[in-house]
């Protein structure tokens, strides 16, 4: 909306640069273009002002498919004026000099203009295809044909629109329809999620029985090992005392040989001291075998005396006593 001033019966007109100002005085156009500033008197000026920028038009219209199924349609279309001074022209684009604001309602006859348009193809394409293809791929037809349709409409160049863009945002069926094709879809997916709860349940039945024969393995393992161990410690143990039994018998042995040996070495030194005395002894008695036997009994008699001092007792029986005094008596005659 252009800003319009008051001085001294003179009005003062302030445009934007996206709105293209046509100012006409008398029949002849007098001010032309975006932006413009000027004075002009209100009696005697025409204004009229068409805007130059984007606008976005959004509709939302019923249809109907083949198989007679009703659905609603969500587009969008962007469009320019881009000939302003051909807008101006064909539609009421004028505005009060006073408040600047439009007489009309230009932009609305713009938005009928393209809704009924957009409406008219989409109807169209929509009345030749199914619910279940229009819900697939209906966006995308319904798109390339009103954009084909708006284009190929000539009453848009006549008016000096240019549309720039078409968005189809949605095709909705109706609530009771959208309702029945969630069920199927639903149950299916509800039977992938069962399918995908029970594989990821076999598998981990398919892992924990993995892992209860891996721990069956490794126990069994274990106990193998474990009797290996004993038998290992069972041979052990019998090496072992076999290795002291032998040595045991070798010490043994050993102990014989010594002892037998000492003992052959005592025998031999009894032996000989034996030999040694019976030597000596014969010897002894191989001198006195000449000797007299009053001799002897002299001598046996010194001998006798030598002892006495540690003899503490004699004691003479009769026959000895009476086989000495028998002698003793045989000798005196002599």
């Amino acid at each position: 909306m252009a800003d319009i001033t008051r001085r001294l019966g003179w009005r003062h007109l302030r445009g934007a640069p996206t709105a293209h100002i046509r100012h006409h005085r008398g029949g002849k156009l007098l001010h032309d273009g975006p932006g413009l500033s000027f004075w002009f008197r209100a009696l005697t000026a025409a204004l009229s002002e068409v805007p130059m920028d984007d606008r976005e038009l959004a509709m939302t219209f019923r249809a109907r498919t083949s198989d007679f199924q009703d659905v609603a349609v969500q587009a969008t279309v962007t469009y320019r004026i881009g000939d302003p001074a051909l807008a101006a022209a064909r539609m009421d684009f004028s505005i009060d000099p006073d408040t600047g604001v439009w007489r009309g309602a230009p932009l609305e006859q713009l938005g009928t203009l393209l809704t009924e348009t957009a409406q008219q193809h989409a109807l169209d394409v929509l009345a030749r295809t199914p619910l279940s293809s229009a819900l697939v791929d209906g966006v995308t037809a319904v798109r390339e044909r009103v954009a084909a349709g708006l284009d190929a409409e000539p009453r848009l160049p006549a008016t000096g629109i240019e549309v720039v863009a078409v968005r189809v945002m949605a095709l909705r069926p109706e609530p009771e329809v959208e309702r029945a094709m969630r069920t199927p879809a639903r149950e299916q997916i509800q039977q992938e999620a069962d399918r995908a709860t029970y594989e990821r349940r076999a598998v981990a039945v398919e892992r924990e029985r993995t892992i209860a024969e891996n721990e069956l393995a490794s126990q069994i393992e274990l106990a193998r090992r474990e009797e290996q161990l004993v038998e290992q410690r069972g041979t052990n143990a019998r090496r072992e005392a076999e290795e002291h039994a032998a040595a045991d018998a070798v010490r043994a042995e050993a102990e014989a040989t010594r002892s037998v040996r000492l003992a052959r070495a005592e025998a031999e030194g009894v032996r000989a001291v034996g030999d040694a005395k019976a030597q000596a002894q014969a010897a002894w008695l191989k001198v006195h075998e000449d000797v007299e036997v009053a001799t002897l009994h002299a001598l046996t008699g010194t001998r006798l005396a030598e002892n006495l001092p540690n003899i503490d007792s004699l004691t003479i029986s009769p026959d000895v006593l009476t086989g000495l005094l028998a002698k003793l008596g045989a000798r005196e005659p002599e």
